[in-house]
Parts: structure tokens; sequence; C-alpha cells
């Protein structure tokens, strides 16, 4: 069991890509991590080495997000290591895996709105005063209806925005608990599994997205990132933070 006095994170889908950058920059600061994964344990595991090595304690907890059994067992677990959390980063979405989908077409809504509020039900109770809940989006869901979506991604950009919505919807009442939410929102990302998968269906897409906007960021980048907004105390309740190329510039023209 860890004492008040040690800050903890607990971050999903922590196993790879923006979520284990983020898991190693809160490591970076001082934060005990916890992180979940779905079905990458030897990954897990990984990050869960690589984040000791930073002098914290780190555990890794196996979960399907979409079966509620699974967050409740997660949290029975979780509450044996530590007994609060400061800091909650939603990162975990989906909705591009095609097993996944062709057994429930509703996956994507499932995943990135449903289990997300579950999640935070769960999660809620052991945050601190001052606790930040932080959900991790897409320039394309953030801005869902105002931007040109890949049709591949649009169910999980519909379904993130849903999620992101649901969860703005209940900031009254994390304020009552004194947590915050902050939203970060991320242009693609280099290296991760997201443009992988639409680079399939779009042959071409990353190429054209540097030459458009520039670079594209990093994991790592967009994990310092994320870490820094659920650090920084004085970003009120609500804000976004922008990673990548500007919101303005991924606007419908008027």
């Amino acid at each position: 069991m860890q004492h008040k006095s040690r800050r903890v994170a607990l971050i999903t889908g922590g196993s790879r890509g923006i979520g284990a950058e983020t898991a190693l920059a809160l490591a970076d600061h001082g934060y005990d991590i916890a992180l979940t994964y779905r079905n990458k344990a030897a990954r897990a595991q990984d990050v869960v080495a690589a984040v000791t090595l930073r002098h914290v304690r780190g555990l890794a907890l196996a979960c399907d997000m979409t079966h509620s059994s699974e967050i409740a067992s997660l949290f029975q677990d979780l509450k044996q290591w530590t007994d609060h959390l400061d800091v909650v980063v939603l990162n975990a979405s989906g909705g591009l895996e095609r097993d996944l989908v062709a057994a429930d077409p509703q996956y994507p809504m499932h995943l990135n709105r449903d289990a997300q509020l579950q999640f935070v039900d769960a999660a809620l109770p052991l945050l601190l005063q001052e606790g930040v809940i932080v959900f991790v989006t897409s320039h394309w869901a953030h801005l869902y209806g105002r931007m040109e979506q890949l049709p591949a991604y649009e169910p999980i950009a519909e379904s993130k925005q849903a999620g992101e919505q649901a969860l703005r919807a209940r900031q009254d009442e994390f304020a009552g608990r004194g947590v915050r939410l902050i939203v970060v929102t991320g242009d693609l990302i280099e290296g991760t599994i997201t443009p992988k998968l639409l680079e399939r269906t779009v042959p071409g897409l990353l190429a054209q997205r540097r030459t458009s906007k520039g670079a594209l960021p990093t994991a790592a980048e967009m994990g310092r990132e994320i870490a820094l907004a659920a650090m920084k105390t004085d970003l009120p309740s609500g804000s976004t933070v922008v990673v990548g190329a500007p919101l303005q510039s991924m606007l419908f023209p008027r």
C-alpha cells in the first residue's frame, strides 16, 4: 500500500505508444505508475521495468475496458497497491481492430465513450482533492463534424468525441470532488499504431500530412505534453491542450 505522500498516476493503454511515453514522463517527475493493457503483457512489463529504473513503483494491470467486470477486478487489485490516485490518464482507445469491430459493430462507442465513463466512476473514489483526469484524444475526434474525416477513422472520431463530451458534461460533479478534467488533443503521432493502420487504407497519408502541416509529433513528445498538462496546477478544468498542428488549421474552410 502506498502512502499519500507519494504521487500516483494511473494510465490506461500504457503498454506502448503514447501511454507508455506518458508513463515514463510522469515517472521522471516522481510519480508511481499503474498502467493498464488489454493483451500486450510483455510490453506492459517492459514499461514497468523502465518505470522502476526511475526509482518509483510500477504496476501493470490487464483490463479489457469494455467489460465492466474487468474494470471492477482491476480496481480491486489496484487498491491493494495504493490507497489513492493523483492523476488518471484516459489514453486507451480503439476501433480500428477489424476482429473486434466485426464481432461488435458498436465496439468503438463501447470503448471510447461507455468504457471511459465506467472507468472514471471506478477511479473517482481514489482520486484525491486536486486530482486530475486527462482525456487523450485526436484532432480528428476533437473537431468531429468541423473537419474532413478519414472514412476509416470516422467511427473512432465520432465515438471519442462522444466520450469527451460525456466527460465534459460531468465537470460540475468532478469539481465537487476537487477534481479537474483536462483534454489533450494530438495530431497524427509519428510511430504509433493509429497512423500505421490508417496508412493501410489511405496510402501516402503520412507523407501528405508531413508536407501540409510539417513534422508530426512523436509519441515521446505527446507523452511529455500529457504529463505536463496533468501536473500544471493552474490549468483550469475543461482546458484543451493542443499538440501538433493548430486546431484552426484543421477546420473546414469557411
